[in-house]
This record gives C-alpha cells, sequence and structure tokens, in this order.
C-alpha cells in the first residue's frame, strides 16, 4: 500500500492503526510528515509515520540516511517514552557533509534550471550511488570497511567542491570519527530489510508502504528536473525494499482539496492573490523540513489523472478540505490548453507545461467552521458535511473515475471521515 502524495504523515499514521509494519521506501530528511496524534505532533523527516503507534518501522535500501538527524528522531522519542521498533537497511546510503555542501554550491550554479532543493545532500548521495561509488550503512557500521572508503570518497568530493569554493577544508578525521559514532550508535537496528519484509508480508503481516514525495516529483515520471532524486511513486516500492510487485496489495493515491508544492518549476493552477494566503494559512502551507512558505493553487485534476494511470490507484484519499473554507468560489482544473487545443494527457516535459493554460469548472464554496464544528462533522460522518462540499467531492470522483476512500477535514486523528473501510 501506498500514500504517494499530499498529506502522507497523518494517513499513514491513521492506516497504521490496523498494520504490522510501516516503510519508508525513498528519499531522505527532505521529506517532512507531520502527525497530530493524542494532543501530540510529530515531526518525522526519516523515520516513518507508525512511529507514534510503535508498528514496526522500517527505513529501506531505496532510502538515504542522514544518521545524524536519524539518531535525533530516535532520540526525541524516547523522550516520549516511545518503543523504538526500527529496522534500518544496511543496503541504504549513506549522506556526509560534503555531500550537503555539493548540494548548495551545485544548485546555486544551476540558474534557472535549480530545482529547489533542501539542501540536505539528498541528490548528491543519490548521484554517488548512481555512479557506484556511494558508501552504505553496511560501511558505516563496519570502522574498518568505511575507512579506505570514505578516504577515496573524500578526495573525490573535495576535488569537486574546490572548484567551487577553493576555501573549503573539512577536516577527514573529523568526519570519519563523527560517522563512526554514528554507525555504532545506529548498529542494533540495522539489517537485512529486503529478507525481513518479504518474511514478513510472508506471514501474513499488514504492511503499508510510506512514500516521501509527492507523485509529481519523483526522478523519472514527474516534473523534472525540478523535483527529487528518487523513484517517489508506487514504483519505486518494488527496487525501494525488495518486495516484488506481486506481493503488493492495494494502491492508495492522497490528495489535498487544492494543489501546493515547494521548489521550482511551472504550476499551471497557482495562486498570488489573498486567496493563495488565505489557503497557505488555513492548511498550514510551510514546509515542514524548510519551513518555506509553499506555492499554492487550484486543484489540478489533470495531472492527478497521470498519477493514477502511472501508480495503478485503486482508491483515493482527500485532505484539507477544511483550508478551503471561506472561498466563495472555488475552481478544479479539470484539463490543459495549448495553442487552442486541449491535451489528451499530461504533458511531462516542463517546457510544455510552460505554455499550457489551465481549463477549469467552478464550485460554490463553503462556510468557515470552528475546528470544535469541523471535530463534531467528523464523528458525526459524511452526511454532515456541506452540501457545497459534497458536490465539490463528487465532482473529484466522476472526474477521475476513482472511489473515495476517506476525507479528511483536519490535521488530527479523529477528524477523519472513511467512506470505505476495504483500504486493507
Amino acid at each position: 500500500m501506498l500514500t504517494p502524495n499530499e498529506g502522507k504523515g497523518k494517513f499513514v499514521d491513521y492506516l497504521a492503526q490496523k498494520a504490522d509494519v510501516v516503510v519508508r521506501y525513498n528519499g531522505g530528511n527532505n521529506a517532512g510528515h507531520t502527525i497530530n496524534a493524542n494532543g501530540i505532533k510529530y515531526k518525522f523527516k526519516l523515520i516513518p509515520s507508525g512511529a507514534p503507534l510503535e508498528k514496526e518501522c522500517v527505513i529501506a535500501n531505496g532510502c538515504v540516511v542522514d544518521p545524524k538527524v536519524l539518531l535525533e528522531e530516535i532520540e526525541n522519542l524516547k523522550k516520549l517514552n516511545k518503543k523504538i521498533n526500527l529496522k534500518l537497511s544496511s543496503t541504504a546510503h549513506v549522506i556526509f557533509p560534503f555531500h550537503r555542501t555539493l548540494d548548495s554550491l551545485e544548485e546555486k550554479s544551476k540558474g534557472e534550471y535549480r530545482a529547489g532543493t533542501t539542501k540536505r545532500g539528498i541528490g548528491p548521495t543519490y548521484s554517488d550511488k548512481a555512479a557506484r561509488w556511494g558508501l552504505r550503512i553496511y560501511d558505516l557500521i563496519n570502522p574498518d570497511v568505511l575507512r579506505p572508503k570514505l578516504e577515496k570518497l573524500y578526495k573525490i568530493k573535495k576535488d569537486i567542491i574546490q572548484v567551487y569554493d577553493p576555501s573549503w577544508n573539512v577536516d577527514l578525521e573529523s568526519i570519519y570519527e563523527e560517522y563512526k559514532s554514528y554507525g555504532k550508535q545506529l548498529k542494533p537496528y540495522v539489517i537485512d530489510t529486503a529478507y525481513y519484509l518479504n518474511k514478513a508480508i510472508d506471514s501474513g503481516k499488514r504492511v503499508v508502504f510510506e512514500g516521501a514525495q509527492g507523485n509529481l516529483l519523483c526522478i523519472d515520471h514527474g516534473c523534472y528536473p525540478f523535483g527529487t532524486s528518487s523513484n517517489a511513486n508506487a514504483l519505486g516500492i518494488s527496487a525501494g525494499t525488495g518486495i516484488p510487485p506481486k506481493k503488493i496489495n492495494k494502491v492508495v493515491g492522497i490528495i489535498k482539496a487544492y494543489t501546493s508544492r515547494v521548489g521550482e518549476g511551472k504550476f499551471p493552477t497557482e495562486l498570488f492573490n489573498d486567496t493563495a494566503e488565505k489557503i497557505r494559512e488555513q492548511g498550514h502551507e510551510y514546509g515542514t523540513v524548510t519551513g518555506r512558505p509553499r506555492r499554492v493553487g487550484w486543484i489540478d485534476l489533470f495531472n492527478i489523472k497521470y498519477g493514477i494511470m502511472i501508480n495503478g490507484i485503486d482508491k483515493i484519499i482527500i485532505t484539507l478540505l477544511d483550508a478551503l473554507q471561506g472561498i466563495p468560489t472555488i475552481k478544479m482544473c479539470i484539463a490543459y490548453e495549448l495553442n487552442g487545443e486541449t491535451l489528451e494527457s499530461w504533458p511531462i516535459q516542463h517546457e510544455i507545461i510552460e505554455k499550457c493554460q489551465p481549463i477549469y469548472k467552478s464550485f460554490e464554496g463553503w462556510e468557515e467552521r470552528s475546528r470544535d464544528k469541523w471535530l463534531e462533522i467528523s464523528e458525526k460522518g459524511y452526511d454532515t458535511l456541506p452540501d457545497t462540499m459534497k458536490i465539490y467531492l463528487q465532482a473529484i470522483r466522476e472526474e477521475l473515475q476513482v472511489d473515495i476512500a476517506m476525507i479528511s477535514i483536519g490535521p488530527d486523528r479523529k477528524e477523519t471521515i472513511v467512506l470505505d473501510n476495504n483500504i486493507f
């Protein structure tokens, strides 16, 4: 099961109530998943969103890991008296300080082609993985293996960095000692996660696979180059975990009631007016990792249809409907127009997207309500939703031709309306 788009943290947490294992299969600490449960706000960058429920949490081989960030998250959970039930892949790649430096320097040099990276070293670490000289968690927990590999990689990176910044000269020995310490602390969590997960599924355990970023940030099937450096959709599960496709049961897509993003690239339905600011504030649209205000706009069903196609989405979950409250007229993009012609499918090339105009349908909005009122509606169920919201939801279902499994009208686990219990 996959949650590949918006509002991932809340719904991975929600689905984890009936799961045995929760798995992150891509990305690194460039992801930010926020969970509100029992009066506590959790913010995760690496640890899967099953941690508040003390589920078995797996960081699989498709991820890149900043060990300092991971250890900080483990410590934060310990302070909350949470049981740490973590499994870390021995073949996940490791982020080093020089990766973060390169990320910032390379992004600056890209000019108009910059991706809007979080500068956490994600892209350079995946680059090293593809180039076959990256270091993995196995290397980290074995100091005698770590030392010669790190020496070679350090020299390569130092030579590259000093092209951009001749003054850079971070000491190799300090990096080695720091990361040797990280390896010692993380060693108890390290296993062969592919073997572990296959055994778990074969024994009948229920597993949720958690995508790190939105579908269209995918390196292969997203808004290249304005995305991330990993396969951020259902297609990445098998490569990122070692679970064969035939063992993946259902794919669940999570979409917001509007569109948001952090980073660069054309955004056809983007808003720049007071409505944008209202949505941003009501939806708390600020990056969990960066704190940057997110760009917001009307829901884009045209690119969501593309995501449904390539992910094989079985059901959808719609989040943040409450963030559209108090807006008199709400728009929904159903297609793109290019040179006077309506396109048949979403154009993946950003050079084409930049020339497209969205085609909209308009809907009457719904009135503002207090948090207590939204919670009351959640408890009473779908029938108590505003009629205008029901019309909007029905239009989404009809356009996408996919059933809605759940909707969210607030950040808390309790502010959820279930329309279809047959997800697992």
